[in-house]
């Protein structure tokens, strides 16, 4: 079991690969469209994931794995194929979300525990005979005057290691993502706030993880950038970025880690590209580090896309070239002018 689990974990971190994010829930996915002017129902949201899978070349070439909603690995595409047919089309893994998302987290102001754990070995093994190969759970982290607390870290902590131990029992991979917030309309923190407290939930994340016999080689971390709130007046360069982000992972992360996929969290599209590719250029270890992007490699096809099946070859293209980008990223090689 370990082994196959520790190869679906490098498949995910093949060179040149990273995973799309399309896990976004029916709430969240309706403010995505909001902005197209495109309603949100069934169909119009596996129209628009369809046209993102069957862009094959994007595909086959710059993508390893796809997170799906609980939806998403249930629906046919219009020709009646299953969608989790059309991703094998490609050789892409099939990933699916299993939390049931943050909520406030009791008698702790402005905290939240992430949800989900109540029957999650029976849902895992529906996805896994549904063809999920690897799951996702989100942690949420937010820095403020007073959070987050030591208890609310911890608690996220043992949940994403009971979440992780629950996936390795039934043979698929977990994503573990503890994401320490740049983007909330409070986070007005530091670069060096976010690296003190990243580092904290990433060693309370490990020693959980640990306790709960988790196979630590066939994991996929899947952490923020180090990076200041989106409301903090000192502004950093890009380099500084991953500077700062290589030395988290570098003191906080075992090396049985197969790879990395970065959340953008909030970060611009190319702002996300581009820091990913400086830490490919000056990283001195091994590490394999790559994407999990879902904003950051849809966004423009998207705007592109609105709905409308004559836009799909031009939103195709756009999604093509951002997939690429950030391969290229994932080997160092990305540079302004490819934009």
């Amino acid at each position: 079991m370990e082994q196959n689990l520790s190869q679906i974990a490098q498949k995910l971190v093949s060179d040149g690969k990273g995973i799309l994010a399309a896990d976004e829930s029916t709430a969240t996915i309706k403010k995505r469209f909001n902005q197209i002017s495109v309603v949100s129902s069934y169909d119009s949201r596996r129209d628009y994931r369809e046209m993102l899978f069957s862009t094959m070349d994007a595909m086959n070439d710059f993508i390893s794995g796809v997170i799906l909603f609980d939806e998403t690995i249930r629906q046919n595409c219009r020709d009646g194929r299953k969608i989790t047919d059309l991703l094998k089309e490609t050789d892409t893994l099939i990933g699916i979300k299993v939390d049931t998302g943050a909520k406030n987290l009791a008698l702790f102001d402005n905290e939240t525990i992430t949800e989900g754990l109540d029957g999650l070995r029976e849902r895992l093994i529906e996805y896994h005979s549904l063809g999920a190969t690897f799951a996702k759970w989100r942690a949420v982290i937010k820095i403020t005057k007073n959070t987050p607390t030591n208890y609310s870290l911890l608690s996220n902590a043992h949940a994403l290691s009971r979440y992780a131990a629950l996936c390795q029992e039934v043979g698929v991979v977990p994503i573990v993502e503890p994401e320490v917030l740049m983007d909330s309309h409070d986070s007005n923190h530091t670069i060096e706030q976010c690296f003190d407290i990243t580092s904290k939930t990433l060693s309370l994340v490990f020693n959980e993880l640990t306790n709960a016999n988790v196979a630590l080689d066939g994991i996929i971390l899947k952490p923020n950038m180090i990076i200041p709130g989106i409301n903090c007046t000192e502004k950093v360069t890009p380099i500084e970025v991953a500077k700062q982000t290589l030395k988290c992972l570098e003191e906080c992360v075992p090396k049985d880690v197969p790879g990395i996929c970065f959340l953008s969290g909030g970060q611009s599209d190319i702002e996300a590209t581009k820091h990913l590719s400086l830490m490919n250029k000056i990283k001195v270890t091994d590490i394999k580090l790559s994407f999990s992007y879902g904003r950051a490699l849809q966004q423009s096809a998207l705007l592109k896309w609105k709905g409308n099946d004559k836009n799909i070859p031009e939103a195709q293209q756009a999604f093509k070239h951002r997939a690429k980008m950030n391969s290229l990223a994932s080997l160092g090689k990305w540079q302004d002018d490819l934009e």
